[in-house]
């Protein structure tokens, strides 16, 4: 299991590549860690837990996680 509790780079890394996975984004690409700064750290951290905490998700939700994600880029 990883640490998260540490806000760094890798860590929003890897929070954004489990994102991706989990949600199945074609569009994954478009969405790089590099775009999220650590100022942003603990919200887009609590997006990671609701995504990891889920195994299915509606259409729906999805968009709506997507555009969290959008409004937490720098």
């Amino acid at each position: 299991m990883r640490n998260l509790e540490e806000p760094n780079q890798e860590n929003i890394a890897y929070m954004i590549e489990e994102i991706k996975t989990k949600l199945r984004m074609a569009s994954g690409a478009a969405m790089q860690a590099s775009n999220f700064s650590l100022d942003k750290y603990e919200d887009l951290r609590d997006v990671y837990e609701i995504v990891a905490g889920k195994d299915k998700f509606s259409i729906s939700e999805v968009e709506a996680i997507v555009s969290e994600l959008g409004q937490l880029r720098v």
